[in-house]
């Protein structure tokens, strides 16, 4: 499903050359609508805004973040990685309703979650939103 929305694909060595922030936006987007789909299809009579907000309980910093401590010990070496330069990067601006260390869990999450979209991993992408439900719905 995840690859047949990508413009062109990218190798490890043009994707590890991006900044991390890059990588975060793109793997924000990607996680988005990943969660997005999981609402809908598990009630499709919510309206749209319904579905907004039970997609902020997912897509909130110190969600990434309770994801990202959870997984982190299954992080492959490259994986962890992507994930530290996304959370090492520095960002201009910090959301007044998150706290600075889960928004920088969160964009190291969504840094390794970009990665592996644009390099085409799909398999493990699935496996890492599938489990990023698991954790928040447990």
């Amino acid at each position: 499903m995840l690859n047949d929305l990508r413009i062109r694909e990218f190798s490890k060595d043009e994707v590890k050359q991006l900044n991390p922030l890059q990588l975060a936006l793109v793997g924000d987007g990607v996680y988005e609508v990943f969660i997005r789909n999981y609402i809908l299809a598990s009630n499709m009579s919510l309206s749209a805004h319904k579905i907004h907000v039970k997609a902020i309980g997912f897509v909130k910093a110190k969600s990434q973040s309770l994801i990202m401590h959870k997984i982190e010990d299954t992080l492959t070496e490259e994986e962890e990685y992507i994930f530290k330069r996304g959370r090492n990067a520095k960002s201009a601006t910090v959301p007044k309703n998150a706290d600075v260390r889960d928004y920088r869990m969160a964009t190291g999450f969504e840094s390794l979650v970009g990665y592996l979209y644009l390099i085409g991993d799909f398999e493990r992408l699935q496996f890492i939103l599938e489990n990023s439900i698991a954790i928040l719905n447990n």
